[in-house]
């Protein structure tokens, strides 16, 4: 069966009371196009570090949802558009006209999967749980990913400059603190070339699930890999849960920006002489990062690693 698109076009100005209008008829999940500048609050936590420059914003927007039922099609149509009639008595709804197109049926949650393949850094292979162990790379230190809902395949190349640096200095029996954990892809790898546990943060509440399910994916026991929702930056509980100076390396694949924030805050927990590894870094940052880890007194740089535009810095507390 296909699924039948519906695209409202209005204003900016009546994207909220819209989208507020179709969750109260029952539509579930909506689609906003527009143009206009996200804020700084909304940018936190997302994983781009260079926004694409948008076109002017003209006021125009565009409010998708889809309907796969067609014997319901009639009733919510008729809803939206008494529910639009509404509206137009308290907000300007612009063009006010709505288009229908065809999508196909996929599973938009799933669909992702067939481009994620087994994959090597180096010596390491990278597999999607629900692949098959390539058999010219059975001899290759395995890692099995399924990242669900949370960053990290380790498809990209930020993550494959973390998994090399974790190769150069994870000893065993390390300490390894993982500051936006995601799928746990950093901290698995570390666990597997010798360290002795790993702590995780994550912004995503989804970090923890998909941490247990690749653990045992990976027949690793939880016990060695927590993994806790929250902010190191700024939350207090945080911190004391992660602990200080205990850890021998601390990996942040994150962004520039944040990054800069990080590196008062990470030295407290490393022990003196252990290594933080950052990357994440879109090398138009690359500059900016270094001044702020040369900036800390406790911090000497001592690598700088490149892959494609992406860059990471490695660095030492004294």
């Amino acid at each position: 069966m296909k699924w039948k698109k519906y695209t409202l076009t209005t204003t900016t100005a009546a994207v909220d009371l819209v989208s507020s209008l179709f969750d109260e008829i029952g539509i579930e999940g909506i689609e906003i196009e527009d143009n206009v500048p996200l804020t700084e609050n909304e940018t936190k936590g997302m994983f781009i570090d260079i926004l694409p420059e948008l076109p002017p914003d003209e006021g125009v927007a565009k409010v998708s949802f889809y309907l796969e039922d067609a014997s319901e099609e009639k009733q919510i149509l008729k809803a939206v558009e008494e529910g639009l009639d509404e509206l137009s008595m308290f907000v300007d709804l612009g063009e006010r006209t709505i288009m229908v197109s065809e999508t196909e049926d996929k599973d938009w949650i799933n669909n992702w999967k067939q481009y994620f393949k087994p994959f090597t850094v180096d010596d390491i292979l990278i597999k999607p749980t629900w692949e098959e162990i390539p058999e010219q790379d059975r001899d290759k230190l395995l890692i099995q990913i399924d990242p669900g809902t949370a960053f990290g395949t380790g498809q990209h190349e930020t993550t494959q400059l973390c998994i090399r640096q974790l190769k150069k200095y994870v000893t065993p029996g390390a300490e390894v603190l993982d500051v936006g954990t995601g799928s746990g892809i950093l901290g698995i790898a570390a666990l597997k070339l010798g360290a002795a546990r790993v702590h995780g943060t994550d912004l995503d509440e989804n970090a923890i699930t998909a941490v247990g399910e690749n653990l045992e994916a990976n027949g690793i026991g939880e016990d060695r890999f927590c993994v806790i929702q929250g902010n190191l930056i700024d939350d207090k509980v945080i911190k004391d849960w992660a602990g200080y100076e205990c850890y021998d390396i601390v990996v942040a694949n994150i962004l520039a920006d944040v990054i800069i924030l990080l590196e008062k805050e990470v030295p407290p927990h490393l022990k003196h002489g252990g290594i933080l590894i950052t990357s994440g870094i879109i090398e138009q940052k690359e500059e900016a990062v270094r001044r702020a880890l040369e900036a800390n007194e406790q911090l000497e740089i001592i690598e700088t690693t490149r892959q494609g535009e992406w860059v990471s810095i490695t660095a030492r507390r004294k």
